[in-house]
């Protein structure tokens, strides 16, 4: 398990490394982080960017041991030093694109492929993401909050130093790197939850059980004009199943109160 883990922090970290290089440096689009300030130093001082991520992501991590009193791990150690060696050693690759767009789309893409596979490495390429744990901590702002702010921050500069119209293809980055962060992390299969309030819940549990094939838990309500109490069914099915389940409910109780709602991630029996 241990290797598997190291594989994914190397082959993630590899991936943004590349991606950063064939997409994002060479249409100048600082899409947040440490990569970001590096594109930006980059295009304004002729700074080498691998040596600029390294200068701030290994002071980062020593303060985050040192102020946040937590071990990050050799994994996280070992991102923030591989990530911007492979920068260095691929920068002479020619870029895929110079279409801004496309370089923003794809770029995103590849940043969020990279990072989710280095988080299923259970670490972390460490960068700014340190320096939001350590503002949460000593100014009590929440943790998403300090991301935003300091991807915003970098993301404005970067509108600044480049243009308006490079800030807006940085954001479109952004929001496409945490997207594909999220299906990395959940993966593409998608179900529903449904709670199902119906005078026939005997027969709509049957109904689930042996025309689904799916569990349903019993849980204990009151309803709020009656003070009557009146169990709710609750099912968790898969997207397909689910035009199934709704013309189930309705063909037995057409009057039943049905609530939907996403699962992003369901782990047990019968599911993955």
């Amino acid at each position: 398990m241990k290797v598997r883990e190291y594989i994914y922090v190397l082959v993630g970290a590899a991936i943004v490394a590349l991606t950063f290089n064939l997409f994002l440096l060479p249409n100048q689009i600082a899409s947040g982080g440490v990569s970001g300030i590096s594109t930006i130093l980059e295009a304004k001082l002729n700074w080498e960017p691998a040596f600029v991520q390294w200068a701030f992501n290994i002071p980062l991590f020593i303060a985050g041991v040192i102020l946040l009193g937590k071990n990050f791990g050799v994994k996280t150690l070992v991102g923030t030093i591989f990530l911007p060696f492979v920068v260095y050693i691929s920068k002479d690759l020619e870029p895929w694109t110079h279409e801004p767009l496309l370089a923003s789309i794809y770029g995103g893409i590849g940043i969020g492929l990279g990072i989710g596979i280095v988080f299923k490495g259970r670490a972390s390429t460490g960068g700014t993401d340190l320096a939001a744990q350590i503002i949460n901590k000593y100014t009590g702002i929440s943790l998403g909050n300090c991301v935003a702010i300091i991807d915003g921050l970098i993301v404005v500069t970067a509108s600044i130093v480049f243009s308006i119209e490079q800030g807006l293809y940085a954001l479109i980055a952004l929001f496409v790197t945490s997207k594909t962060i999220d299906l990395v992390q959940i993966g593409m299969r998608s179900s529903k939850m449904a709670l199902i309030i119906t005078e026939k819940q005997e027969e709509v549990q049957s109904g689930i059980l042996t025309k689904i094939d799916r569990g349903v838990t019993k849980l204990t309500a009151h309803g709020g004009y009656t003070d009557f109490e009146r169990p709710i069914l609750m099912c968790v099915v898969d997207q397909s199943e689910f035009t199934k389940l709704k013309s189930l409910v309705q063909s037995i109780d057409s009057t039943a109160f049905v609530i939907v709602m996403d699962a992003s991630e369901v782990l047990g029996k019968g599911f993955k």
